[in-house]
Parts: C-alpha cells; structure tokens; sequence
C-alpha cells in the first residue's frame, strides 16, 4: 500500500511493519513518563525555572539529531531522549501557573495552557506534513520546531520570574516534607488516584488516534478509491484536531467555572459525561472510514471535542486537591501512571493487534483460496490492502472500551472529590497558622487538629 502520511514515509524508508511504527511513539512515551517523577521531585525543591530550560533545550536538540538518523534504532534512541526533555516542562509548568493564579484565574490559565495540546499536535501534522511534502522528504518534519524551542528557552530564562511555591495561596512558606512522605499522601487523595484513572484513559485513546488515525484513515480513503488525494490526509486530520482542541479545551474549562459554584462536584461530572459522549463517535469514525472520509472527519472532530474537555479540568483537580509543596511530585506521578498505562503502550499495542488481525486474516483468506481450488468457481480472496485496513480497525476498536472506563473512573471521583478538596484547603490554612515546624513536619498531620475548627 502506499502511504504518504509521515508515518508512513518513516515506515517505508526504515521498512518497519505497525508494530515497530507504534514503538517508535510507545519509546517516547515510556522515557516522557519515566522521567516525570524525577522532574517531579527535583521541581518540588530546586529552580523550575532552569529544569524547564534545560529540558526544552534538550528538546529542541534530539528533535532535530533524530532527523539525521538513517538507522532505525539509532533514529529509535533520539526519539526516546525527545521525552526526556518534554518531561520537564509537562510536569513543572502547571506548578508555576499553580503559584501565580488561583480561583477562576487560574482555572482560565490552565484552560489556555492545556489548549497547547491538543492544538500543537494538530499544527504538528499541518506543518510537518507540509513541510515534508515541500521538501520531498519526511525528514524536514522535524527540522522546523527545534528552533521554536531555542526560543522558548531565551524567553524561560530571561523573562520568566519563578514565583514562590504556594504563594498564590498565601502558603509560600510551607516546608518540604520526604519523597516518600509526599507519595504516601498523594496515594491516599482518592480524588486524585481516580481522576488520574481516568485520565490515563484519555491518553490512551488520544495517543492511539493521534497515532494511527492518519494512516488509518488513508488506508480507508484508498479503498475508496481516493488515494490520489491521501496527502491531503494529515492535513485535514491536523485541522481537525487542532480546532477540536481550540473549542474543547476552554469549554471543558467555562463549563466548570460557570457551574462549580453550583454544584462541587461538576468536575467530575463533565470530565465523565465527556468520555462517554467521545466513545460513540469514535466508534462511528473508525466504522465508516472505509465509505466516506468525510464523513470519518466530522465523527473524529466530535470525538475528540468531547475527549478534549477533561484536560484542564484533570489538571485543575490535581492543584486543589494536592497541597503546594507536593504539587510537581504529584504531577511526575499522574504523568508516570497516564502514560504508562495510557499512550506509551496504545500505538505499540494497537500496532501489535493489528499484525495480530493481520495474520488471522490472512491465514483464514489462505484458508479459503485452498477449499476453492478443489471446485469449479473460486470465491476471491481479500487483497492485501483491504486486510491491513480491517486488521487496523479491529484493534482501534479497543479505544472505545477504554472510553467507557474512564468515563466510569470520572464519575465515581464525583463522590470524593469535595471532601478530598476541603482536606487539602485545611491544611494549608493549618501551615499558615502554625509557622514553626521542621522541614519533616508534615502540615496535612496538622489538619487533624483543625477539622472542628
């Protein structure tokens, strides 16, 4: 089959089936995850402000050296040592709007910087596609951002002013307490382990179609008979990331501003009633890819617009359920579990079962051609092209699962999460009424002591 999408280019060039394709996406994952707890910790105690400069720079460069990789294991190492650096800022940047905003604002602060995400991977397809075809070679992909990047590390380093930990809350003054104290607390938050289950749901679904989706989808579009136009492909999957990103970010975001006041449990709500809505769309799209790309567009868009409102809202919960000094700890931790058990394995996993189907195909169609050979009339078997497609579909199938699940794990957060909240806002006001203590003294045993207050 020929694919023209990135991905596809990379595949051939390296002739590397799915399930090496996914790993390529599934090696970043697991060193981006592995290391955020590590960012974790050292954000909680040392400068955020030059982790984050230093991981953007780290970036910026294995970016740009994995585009002259012509191995592809050698090209397989420089993508892990991508997520090392994006570890960084992932884990600490939320932190620092932590400490800067609080209420509403920062609610509108974490909207805006979570919008980034959903809307950067679908410039990512715009540019790196066009980029690519522009220059006759997939290569040139990733050779445009790098500099992006060396600009961000001159604007971290001399235009940002690390604030102090807590003081949007008037908790600057808090002490840290031991690594192994900060998990046994962050553990305990079932706020925070639930809301953390259900946003490693969405990264597995969201890192399984930003994976696949477009070379699922041109596979579809040259069964149609379309292939001449599958360059377009990740163009238009691109837009239509990005513009579900840019609505459903923010709207996850006003939807709980306008109606937290109202209901405290809202959060949890939109963020479960969100993954459910996805899930019938997403089935529908990988359902019809094969008849009307089009068609297969607009379901994607609703799909990923429904999936797009818990992302803000995740990291909301995160601050006002986990103190400030144990904020970028429980970061790294949540940014570990998601993508351990979320979008580090989805593309390996569905590049694996895939192959899988592939094979169960195959082997059914040799099946059948060696039955027919013995009659008269022959039944044709299916071609390659129509197997590769049917196999991919199958496995993506396993997204809409993982949906209903999340959505399952968001809404059983609702019957914890105030509780959970009014624990962590006591112990703050506990240190702040207490302002001798050793950096051992843990400020959530305080609240012990406050509850009746």
């Amino acid at each position: 089959m020929k694919q023209k999408c990135v991905l596809g280019s990379i595949q051939l060039e390296f002739n590397i089936h799915n399930d090496k394709g996914g790993l390529l996406q599934t090696a970043f994952i697991i060193f981006y995850m592995a290391f955020g707890p590590l960012f974790g910790y050292l954000g909680d105690r040392y400068s955020r402000k030059w982790l984050m400069a230093f991981g953007v720079l780290l970036w910026s460069f294995t970016t740009l050296a994995g585009s002259f990789m012509r191995n592809y294991w050698w090209f397989l190492l420089f993508r892990t040592m991508v997520g090392i650096g994006e570890a960084s800022y992932s884990t600490i940047a939320p932190t620092i709007l932590s400490d800067l905003f609080i209420g509403d604002m920062r609610s509108k602060m974490l909207a805006l910087f979570y919008f980034a995400i959903p809307v950067g991977s679908g410039l990512g397809y715009i540019v790196g596609s066009e980029t690519a075809k522009m220059a006759g070679s997939w290569h040139w992909a990733l050779r445009v951002t790098p500099g992006l990047g060396v600009i961000a590390v001159v604007l971290i380093v001399f235009f940002l002013k690390e604030p102090e930990r807590g003081a949007s809350e008037g908790s600057g003054h808090m002490e840290s307490t031991s690594w192994i104290e900060d998990l046994k607390h962050i553990i305990k938050t079932k706020s925070f382990v639930l809301s953390t289950a259900g946003f490693t749901c969405v990264a597995f679904v969201a890192g399984a179609l930003s994976w696949w989706g477009p070379n699922y989808m041109e596979m579809g579009s040259i069964l149609q008979g379309n292939g001449d136009n599958s360059d377009s492909i990740s163009l238009r999957f691109g837009i239509v990331a990005m513009i579900s990103g840019l609505l459903g970010v923010p709207a996850g975001s006003m939807l709980a501003q306008r109606l937290r006041h109202r209901w405290k449990r809202v959060d949890a709500y939109i963020c479960g009633f969100g993954m459910l809505l996805s899930c019938p769309f997403v089935f529908a799209a990988i359902f019809v890819a094969r008849y009307s790309t089009n068609a297969c567009f607009a379901l994607v868009f609703f799909g990923e617009l429904f999936l797009n409102l818990t992302w803000a809202i995740v990291a909301d919960i995160l601050l006002y359920v986990i103190v400030p000094i144990r904020r970028s700890t429980a970061e790294g931790f949540q940014l570990l579990v998601s993508h351990a058990l979320g979008d580090a394995g989805s593309p390996y996993l569905i590049g694996v079962l895939s192959q899988c189907f592939a094979y169960l195909l195959s082997k059914d169609s040799d099946s059948v051609d060696i039955t027919n050979s013995t009659t008269i009339s022959t039944t044709p078997s299916p071609s390659d092209d129509y197997v590769q497609f049917i196999s991919l579909q199958y496995a993506l199938f396993t997204t809409c699962f993982v949906e209903v699940l999340g959505g399952v794990f968001f809404l059983l957060n609702a019957f914890y999460l105030v509780e959970d909240r009014e624990t962590a806002e006591r112990a703050i006001h506990a240190e702040n009424s207490a302002p001798q203590h050793t950096e051992m003294t843990d400020p959530l045993e305080l609240d012990q002591n406050t509850k009746n207050l």
